[in-house]
């Protein structure tokens, strides 16, 4: 469904969402549940589209199997739900299990791009054409669900991202509930708000977070109706709402609402690595900052989140002039 072209992951294009689906013929999950079939209006490729929503290879709410099939357990208004989605002849297919299956099935077609409008990104230089001509089926998901993407946005804040996956595999394995339905082993459903609020100190540290991030979560968690409420809003809008959290700033609300929200045009600022990626690709600058970035950026204004996407998954980055951070786990502590 992705067009011929199948680029080799690199550590750029694997940050820049690209997860690898088996092409296998999907076997038919255990027991019925809900189903909905849909018809995608161009080229779709499910990795490409569902690989921003996992944080981590080893994401307990996420799981890409070999035949081919992409399964997400959610927990949405409606509940708890785990969502199945495969090719099927010339669309897509989705099985739901749960009291959210309903919830997760209406919104199947946003979530895999059907709001994105790719035409309306125009590209003004090679490296982007390129990108974009061998990744056909790219498009941007609208999750529509604020926390499950605004937590482990938190847990990323400052760290390296091995330790902040550990930390959300750790914490969601230990206070979520397992995935409804024929999900595979060890899928668990993100916890409740309350849940969050409720786990004691030590389970934080055991999982590598420290305070700062821990009560920016706690916070987040009391007032999270009203945050998912910012579902509704225009993205700039949403930003806004969710920075008046305390220990919420730009690049955290930048990075919930780009998978809530699928918006085109929220660049991440305040990242480490991402300007002098942009500017490596796009000027041969890799020492650019922020301001930088949004100056060679400016020509793709009201489509930056995926100019910038599409130079991630272009796989072009400058070469490492320093060792990595060094990873601290605070749990041995």
């Amino acid at each position: 469904m992705a067009g011929r072209f199948a680029p080799r992951p690199t550590r750029t294009s694997v940050r820049g969402g690209h997860v690898a689906v088996g092409g296998g013929v999907p076997r038919p999950a255990a027991g019925p549940g809900l189903v909905r079939d849909w018809v995608p209006g161009g080229p779709l490729d499910l990795g490409l589209v569902l690989g921003p929503l996992r944080r981590g290879p080893g994401d307990p709410t996420f799981r890409a199997t070999p035949d081919g099939s992409v399964w997400r357990a959610s927990l949405t208004p409606a509940g708890p739900g785990t969502l199945r989605v495969c090719a099927h002849g010339g669309g897509v297919r989705g099985q739901a299990w749960g009291p959210g299956a309903e919830w997760l099935l209406d919104r199947m077609p946003e979530m895999l791009g059907a709001a994105d409008e790719p035409s309306a990104f125009v590209p003004r230089h090679r490296l982007l054409a390129t990108a974009q001509h061998r990744r056909p089926g790219l498009r941007l998901s609208r999750s529509g669900l604020v926390l499950e993407s605004l937590i482990p946005s938190i847990l990323e804040q400052k760290v390296t991202a091995d330790e902040a996956y550990r930390a959300w595999r750790l914490l969601v394995r230990r206070h979520g509930e397992p995935a409804p339905g024929p999900a595979p082993e060890r899928m668990h459903v993100m916890p409740a708000p309350r849940t969050w609020a409720l786990i004691p100190s030590w389970e934080w540290h055991r999982a590598g977070v420290d305070n700062k991030r821990a009560s920016t979560i706690l916070r987040a968690v009391r007032v999270a109706a009203r945050l998912e409420q910012a579902v509704g809003m225009e993205p700039a809008a949403a930003r806004a709402r969710l920075e008046l959290v305390p220990g919420i700033g730009p690049w955290t609300s930048a990075e919930t609402v780009q998978r809530s929200h699928g918006a085109a045009d929220e660049v991440t600022v305040g990242d480490l690595h991402l300007p002098g990626i942009v500017g490596w690709a796009l000027a041969g600058d890799r020492d650019a900052d922020d301001a930088a970035m949004l100056e060679l950026l400016e020509p793709y204004a009201g489509q930056r989140h995926r100019a910038a996407r599409l130079i991630l998954l272009s796989g072009r980055v400058p070469a490492r002039r320093a060792p990595k951070m060094p990873r601290w786990d605070i749990g041995r502590l």
